[in-house]
């Protein structure tokens, strides 16, 4: 049900600006404890005997995979169920996860470890964008999801600083490690117990009428878990065999098509880099996409017409997608890059690059929505250049960083390359946002972090990891990952285009694919 009645909000601006604080805290502890990796790769790989393939894999594939797919269902919890409580649950998960990181003894282990903690922090995302987006007005959302989406630079260079310092502290105080535990294994501890304390405080935020700050408040579902586990089933391999016998013979058919081209993907793609994990976590992957994708259709017709028939989405997804492919691959062996390389303690190394990328990563985001917001409110398409611009102001910062043998140099140039990519984030997420219907906020961004995990955060860390594996050079990894900047301007060109129709029709296209409206 929902209403187009005006309505005055429940909630002041001082309590939607605290309510985004403290989503934006979630947000830094949701990156310290998944990018700690970087700064630990060097000890990670001797103690468990892995190479930079594996670490790749680690820090993107076994993460981002599983963060994606239970994304999707939890993200249609957030549509239906009460945001507050489901954020609280999943921060609680991956904190424990990641504390439970700091006890692994074997590769598998911390592979498991890091597949919990991708798990809990599918909650954060679709319950945060669809909470601020009911906290903040439309004129003013791509600031609030920019100061939100901070977080990501912020936790990802405080868990270059944070890491750097606990291993290099306990190490020199216990060179043969202590209880058991050496540097790197405390380090994943220590940032992961704290978020236990956060997740008490997040319990307490108040749960906003869902719609309310664009007119059109609407209630929840009547069974929100029933909607849940139907996901589930949807994109659980085997259950998607069970969810797509149930909508007929034609739909199994198709469903095993699907399956049987993942596993060709698979086969050929290990046969290829002999990685098989990899491979089948990401076909695995695409194949659970594409039957929940095939399931939505049937099921709720209006939200994936919005989504996933509506070019324009997928445009700014898949375009904004691969800034992250080549985003999170810098992020995944930069600081591996600066002690192997350059040479550099790792304790200078957490405080330069971490901070560079905090200090740099929450300016261009902020700045990069507010001059998103400017130009949105002159032209329908106006989030898209600052979009574009995240693909290619960056590539030269990029280039010299991973060529010069000067370490200042270094920093200094990736201060300017992660604040120049981070300022495309905030408008691709209140871009998608503004194509759906309130309802369908959580779905959307689920569907959009799909291209940030499944493509950005699956791909890019291997990709680096992989091509420094074959060429025996690091840096030749970290610059192969530029290949993608042409097509994500391709795509961003297209989106331009289609973006202010798009956004002009919403509701209409929701009426005419049965929305009641």
């Amino acid at each position: 049900m929902a209403t187009t009645a005006a309505r005055a909000p429940r909630h002041s601006r001082g309590y939607a600006n605290y309510v985004l604080g403290i989503l934006f805290l979630v947000y830094v502890l949701n990156f310290i404890d998944r990018q700690i990796l970087s700064i630990l790769a060097k000890d990670v790989k001797k103690d468990l005997g892995l190479n930079d393939a594996d670490i790749g894999f680690l820090f993107g594939t076994a993460f981002g995979v599983f963060y994606s797919l239970f994304g999707i269902p939890l993200g249609r919890l957030a549509d239906n169920w009460h945001r507050v409580r489901l954020i609280t649950i999943g921060l609680a998960i991956w904190s424990a996860m990641t504390a439970f990181s700091g006890l692994a003894r074997t590769g598998l282990q911390l592979t498991a470890a890091r597949i919990g903690v991708g798990v809990g922090e599918a909650t954060a995302s679709p319950c945060a964008y669809s909470l601020i987006s009911d906290y903040f007005p439309r004129e003013r959302r791509a600031t609030a999801l920019a100061i939100y989406s901070s977080g990501i630079f912020i936790g990802g260079g405080v868990s270059l600083f944070i890491g750097g310092a606990i291993v290099d502290s306990w190490n020199r105080s216990f060179p043969g490690g202590h209880w058991g535990l050496v540097g790197w294994q405390v380090a994943f501890m220590a940032v992961g117990l704290p978020g236990l304390l956060l997740a008490l405080l997040v319990s307490t935020l108040r749960e906003p009428i869902r719609g309310e700050s664009d007119g059109l408040a609407m209630a929840p579902s009547g069974e929100p878990f029933r909607d849940f586990l139907g996901e589930l089933v949807a994109i659980i391999p085997p259950l998607t065999l069970i969810g797509a016998a149930r909508r007929g013979a034609g739909a199994l058919a198709v469903n095993l098509v699907a399956v049987a081209v993942a596993a060709a993907a698979t086969w050929l793609l290990t046969l290829a880099t002999g990685d098989a994990a990899q491979w089948i976590a990401v076909c695995g992957g695409a194949y659970a996409v594409f039957s929940w994708a095939a399931a939505l259709r049937d099921r709720d017709p209006a939200t994936f017409k919005l989504i996933w028939g509506t070019p324009a989405f997928l445009f700014v997804s898949l375009g904004y997608g691969l800034i992250s492919f080549v985003s999170y691959g810098v992020a995944a062996f930069g600081a591996l890059y600066a002690e192997t390389v350059l040479h550099q303690p790792k304790t200078e190394v957490g405080l330069f690059l971490g901070g560079g990328a905090a200090a740099g990563g929450f300016l261009g985001i902020v700045l990069g929505g507010r001059i998103a917001d400017g130009l949105k409110q002159r032209h329908a398409w106006g989030r898209i250049p600052v979009i574009m611009a995240g693909t290619l102001l960056p590539v030269p910062f990029l280039i010299y960083a991973y060529t010069t043998g000067n370490p200042v140099g270094f920093y200094i140039a990736s201060f300017f390359m992660s604040g120049l990519a981070s300022a495309a984030l905030g408008p691709a997420g209140a871009t998608t946002q503004d194509l759906v219907l309130p309802r369908m906020r959580g779905t959307a961004t689920a569907t959009f972090f799909i291209a940030t995990a499944l493509v950005g955060l699956a791909l890019g860390p291997y990709f680096a990891g992989f091509m420094s594996k074959a060429t025996g050079e690091l840096r030749t990894g970290v610059l192969s990952l530029l290949a993608v900047g042409p097509v994500s301007l391709i795509l961003l060109a297209l989106a331009w285009r289609a973006v202010p129709a798009a956004e002009a029709s919403v509701r209409e296209r929701a009426r005419a694919a049965g929305e009641a409206i």
